[in-house]
């Protein structure tokens, strides 16, 4: 994992704009990755028979690929950042109090990471294809939409782990902003000053 975010100023602190503005977008791709799951689920149960084969194998898998293109899309708009909220994400366990901390967190992390490397490896291999293509290939070619289709495919797998895992960073930054501040982190009232007092007289 890559260092600690920059734009958080300190592990529980408050987060910066630029950093609440990507948990918002992760927000946005959680939903939407919901969203297109549970559209996909409702089709497919509608165009499949009790055996799991589709009625229609064509119409099956071009909206199998819609699916794909659209989940591979709202990834992208996070995939730039992701690894940094991770690992803020992973800071803030290690500052988090113990009984507010779910026991799989840390290993969501990590398979939202392990997710990452596998999309990153995807679109590499998709970029070294695409070059073998003749330069007449382009979005509407055969030879084009097909690659396209078929690293979409591929990703699948590695896009359902991002949006099944990555709301734990939501939920790690949720449990932040409900953990009260370190009283160690407020600076001590000064002392009262000692108003001067008459000496003391022996008894007799």
């Amino acid at each position: 994992m890559n260092k600690e975010d920059p734009t958080l100023a300190s592990p529980l602190s408050s987060p910066s704009v630029v950093h609440q503005q990507r948990l918002d977008q992760l927000a946005v791709f959680v939903r939407t990755s919901e969203q297109l799951l549970d559209a996909w689920d409702a089709y497919s149960d509608q165009h499949t028979g009790p055996d799991g084969w589709p009625y229609d194998a064509e119409s099956y898998g071009r909206r199998a690929a819609l699916r794909d293109a659209d989940t591979w899309s709202a990834a992208a708009r996070i995939r730039p950042f992701a690894r940094d909220l991770i690992s803020t994400a992973a800071v803030q366990l290690q500052h988090l109090p113990a009984r507010t901390v779910q026991p799989a967190w840390p290993w969501r992390l990590s398979a939202v990471d392990d997710a990452l490397d596998q999309l990153d490896a995807l679109e590499a291999d998709y970029w070294a294809r695409l070059d073998e293509l003749p330069p007449s290939a382009g979005p509407g070619t055969a030879g084009y939409d097909d690659l396209v289709d078929a690293r979409n495919a591929e990703a699948w797998h590695a896009l359902d782990e991002l949006a099944l895992h990555t709301p734990a960073v939501l939920a790690i930054h949720a449990a932040v902003q409900a953990t009260p501040p370190c009283l160690d982190a407020v600076a001590p009232r000064p002392a009262p000053a000692e108003s001067a007092s008459p000496a003391p007289v022996a008894r007799r």
